[in-house]
């Protein structure tokens, strides 16, 4: 039977006290109705439908790129009025999961399990057992079985001590969905049309209402404010690190660890505190990354040890590379293996060959160097003429002096050498000393400017 995805993101999120719509509000680096449409795409369902309402260019523009069929809810009437808007474009058959584009962690598994259980009864949900329940819709059950969910604000005293909640999250039969949710009215405290109300059509028609639990509370939390959203990033995180932890990653303290993306590890590999993952990452066998250091869309090969404060984005790292402290990689550095990157050394579109080593205060941009080399302290690529980028080509085994300045487009030979402190502006030959410096001046009895008292 087909499945189709309705996520309610049509909220405005007042508590946010933001011009940012509450679903845009970032967990782990991404949007919180991001989450929601990863894991409805992993569960490849026939169609994933999005109620959008405040804010809707800015949600719209940021999924741009999805596969989504957007629903307006013009005016926001309760949840009940949000699902009833699809219902248009919603197909007769199969089965609907409703989700809501602010409760962002549900799992895939968790959500698989809905969909098994209501197959049979044509409507079910996930309900949740809280030590303090206050502020949530009640499950009412008489022998085990569901006979209704009231409102907080709805609730008697005694329904009000229930501790199983309503977490927000259906999988409904689609020909239900036609049949019942014109039938709502919005005859309650909110004057809202509650899709709670929905049960107790399915009641009407002689249906047992299926539920399930998550295997972990934090998967169906939703965010209202800043502080929930705090309070669920570390709750992410903190369960991000024990999956990583389970796969043999040694994190020194998990709870100064932040993954904000996918990360592929390899055997035995170390992270210091305060790391940053970011984007898609892998690291291989062995792989060392030093505290504070933030890596982003970038791969790093077995046995490379980053030392702390380094940033990369979007890199690959050969194999057995040693690398910072305080080194920056930036997009299309690509270093070949056993290569020396060492403090305060900026690489940028720049390939690295076999060996070579740069281990001081260095900026190489636009260039490839070979196999070898030893790049001084000091040394600058000057790629860029105010208009242009231009290349510079460092051979096998080249030794470029301290404090060099290699202007672009420029290229020095295998082997060659270039004298400390040359500015070097035209090409050296293979096994060639280059020396290009301007001729020293020197003036005795030479006075220093001196401040002028005021």
């Amino acid at each position: 039977m087909s499945t189709t995805v309705i996520i309610l993101a049509a909220g405005k999120g007042t508590r946010m006290r933001s011009s940012l719509p509450k679903v845009l509000q970032p967990l782990a680096g991404r949007p919180l109705l991001g989450h929601v449409i990863e894991t409805a795409k992993n569960l490849q369902v026939e169609d994933i439908i999005t109620i959008f309402g405040h804010g809707g260019p800015l949600v719209q523009q940021a999924f741009a790129d999805e596969n989504i069929q957007w629903v307006e809810q013009a005016e926001q009437l309760g949840t009940g009025h949000a699902v009833k808007v699809t219902l248009p474009v919603l197909p007769d058959s199969g089965m609907s999961l409703i989700l809501s584009g602010d409760v962002p962690c549900v799992q895939q598994s968790t959500l698989q399990r809905l969909i098994d259980s209501s197959m049979a009864t044509g409507i079910g949900l996930v309900t949740l057992t809280l030590p303090d329940s206050t502020g949530y819709g009640r499950i009412v059950r008489k022998d085990g079985k569901i006979q209704a969910i009231v409102e907080h604000k709805d609730a008697s005293d005694g329904q009000r001590q229930i501790k199983e909640i309503n977490t927000g999250i259906y999988c409904v039969s689609n020909a239900r969905l036609h049949q019942w949710l014109p039938q709502l009215s919005n005859n309650n405290a909110q004057g809202e049309y509650y899709l709670t109300d929905i049960v107790a059509m399915a009641l009407a028609d002689g249906l047992e209402i299926a539920s399930i639990q998550p295997e972990l509370a934090f998967e169906v939390e939703g965010v209202n404010d800043r502080t929930q959203l705090a309070a669920l990033e570390r709750e992410f995180q903190a369960w991000q690190a024990v999956k990583l932890m389970q796969q043999g990653v040694h994190l020194i303290d998990p709870t100064r660890f932040d993954l904000r993306g996918k990360l592929t590890v390899g055997q035995d590999v170390r992270i210091d505190i305060n790391v940053i993952i970011e984007g898609n990452c892998e690291l291989g066998d062995r792989v060392e990354i030093g505290a504070g250091c933030i890596i982003r869309n970038t791969r790093i090969a077995a046995g490379t040890r980053v030392q702390p404060y380094s940033i990369f984005e979007d890199a690959v790292v050969g194999a057995d590379v040693q690398i910072g402290p305080f080194a920056r990689l930036r997009p299309g550095a690509r270093l070949a293996d056993q290569v020396h990157i060492g403090n305060f050394v900026e690489v940028k579109n720049t390939q690295i060959g076999h060996g070579s080593k740069a281990n001081h205060l260095a900026y190489l941009g636009d260039a490839e160097i070979g196999a070898g080399a030893n790049i001084g302290a000091g040394t600058i690529t000057c790629n860029y003429d105010g208009v242009n980028k231009h290349k510079t080509v460092i051979g096998d085994d080249a030794f470029i002096g301290t404090n060099n300045s290699l202007v672009a487009p420029v290229s020095i030979g295998t082997g060659a050498t270039t004298g400390a402190g040359s500015t070097i502006t035209r090409d050296v030959a293979d096994h060639s000393l280059a020396v290009e410096r301007a001729k020293q001046i020197s003036k005795e009895n030479y006075q220093r400017p001196q401040k002028v008292r005021k």
